[in-house]
């Protein structure tokens, strides 16, 4: 079973018999279960019973239940009912609009509203570029998806999709101030959504796609990031590949190794297998292994489309053939971004001393990370209940940032790899080890060094538009 975690995390009121021993009882019980107490507390009492909320963390949804049946089983309880904090925190939905001017009097609406703004409209109509200066655009990002492949659960379409994409946008505005806003298409269809999305871009400073599935999402960007004038970043893509690079940047470091001497197994060659290698690549990697459930990618088969054929004809110089677990032998470097329970501890150990393993997949690696530290000098995994985990959140805030402050629209691979470098260097020599490879999340250095990274690498050398004084025309 899955460590507990706040992902699954629950409340149940229920009533016990007022006993001096009633609390600890309870908190038992959820220990007994598997769970995690982070609070018990009494919300009523009376001479005879008392009313309890027991808070704690379970490792699923079926595990929440468990829970829930062993309190109710308790001798004289009863369970009132159970609220899912997670559904909780959705009620509503996760932003609202907040306006940045007073309206408080008939002077304050005169200027943002009519009469006053006429004269706005009329300047951008005869300068289309005072847009970005005299509205939302300039700090405005649209989380573009169609809900073909959301998180690891597949095709949910668009409404579905919905809880995902407000997820996204809060964190653009947490941690880099960006205004992003969720647009969730109910069509895919790749001319429909490439048209829909051009029409919408007037509103945005730049588009993030998100959670569309592979191959379309490859035609999409290229097409979006061709006919736009404001930059198009596929974060299933291009983030998770900068966050790679900065993690095995780092655990490189670590083991002592190389970039350019390492032998890199990469099972997946969708969304983020592609853009992880392309940007390896880019970075100096020599020797690259790309795997699809068959193993090997061949460069003479006919491939389904032309990005596996890229990466069939450009990577696996020495020719390896074979299943995964075959062509993993001697490797120096494991990445997967593809299906769980791949591999065992076994096939780890058949690697080079001191090897790097990232088990990717979601909400299950291709490895048990435990057995796979048995073996493997570093190990990375997608999720918060292990060391390293390696999280988009490092890199899509302050990549956007520092898009929107140089006014680019074209993203490099010298942008993803300098953002790649301030990432990895947000770890200090003092911390780096071999469980702490990437900083936090939460670490407030990172997405401003991110946003640095990027305006340096656009050879923007300004100041940061939001907070550039005077409104002269």
């Amino acid at each position: 079973m899955s460590a507990p975690s706040p992902g699954y995390s629950i409340t149940v009121r229920a009533v016990a018999p007022a006993a001096i021993d009633t609390t600890g009882i309870v908190a038992a019980a959820v220990a007994q279960a598997g769970g995690s107490l982070t609070a018990l507390d009494v919300v009523e009492s009376r001479a005879d019973s008392l009313v309890v909320d027991v808070t704690c963390n379970a490792s699923s949804a079926e595990h929440a239940d468990q829970i829930t049946a062993q309190i109710a089983a308790l001798p004289g309880v009863t369970v009132r009912n159970v609220s899912d904090r997670t559904f909780l925190l959705h009620l509503g939905g996760k932003l609202e609009v907040v306006p940045k001017v007073p309206l408080k009097h008939r002077d304050d609406l005169s200027r943002a509203y009519t009469p006053g703004v006429a004269r706005v409209c009329l300047a951008i109509a005869a300068n289309p570029d005072d847009a970005r200066r005299l509205t939302i655009k300039r700090n405005t990002v649209a989380v573009v998806t169609d809900g073909s492949a959301v998180l690891g659960l597949g095709n949910l379409g668009p409404a579905a999709a919905l809880p995902v994409m407000e997820g996204k946008a809060a964190l653009f505005k947490q941690f880099a101030g960006v205004d992003a806003w969720p647009v969730c298409l109910d069509t895919q269809d790749t001319e429909e959504i490439i048209m829909i999305v051009k029409a919408l871009a007037p509103v945005y400073g730049g588009v993030n796609l998100e959670d569309i599935s592979a191959p379309r999402c490859f035609e999409i960007e290229a097409r979006l990031r061709a006919e736009l004038d404001i930059p198009v970043f596929h974060d299933d893509q291009h983030g998770t590949a900068i966050v790679v690079l900065a993690a095995l940047t780092n655990a490189l470091r670590v083991v002592g190794k190389k970039l350019e001497d390492v032998r890199i197994v990469v099972s997946g060659v969708g969304a983020a297998g592609h853009a992880i290698i392309r940007l390896l690549a880019a970075q100096g990697v020599r020797d690259i292994v790309g795997c699809d459930r068959h193993g090997a990618l061949d460069p003479a088969a006919d491939h389904s489309d032309e990005f596996r054929g890229w990466i069939a004809r450009n990577t696996n110089p020495s020719g390896a053939r074979g299943t995964l677990k075959q062509v993993l032998a001697g490797a120096d470097v494991f990445i997967g971004v593809s299906a769980p329970n791949l591999l065992d501890g076994d096939d780890i150990a058949t690697m080079a001393e001191r090897s790097v393993v990232f088990a990717l997949a979601n909400p299950d690696p291709e490895v048990d990370p435990v057995a796979a530290s048995r073996h493997a000098g570093v190990v990375a995994t997608g999720r918060s209940d292990y060391a390293n985990q390696i999280n988009n959140v490092l890199a899509f805030p302050g990549f956007f940032r520092g898009l929107l402050d140089a006014g680019v629209s074209d993203i490099t691979d010298e942008m993803m790899i300098a953002a790649a470098t301030a990432i990895a260097d947000c770890v200090h020599p003092g911390e780096l080890n071999a469980s702490y490879i990437v900083p936090s999340v939460f670490d407030p250095e990172v997405a401003p060094a991110v946003a640095a990274a990027v305006r340096g690498a656009a050879g923007f050398h300004g100041h940061h538009p939001e907070t550039t004084g005077g409104a002269n025309r």
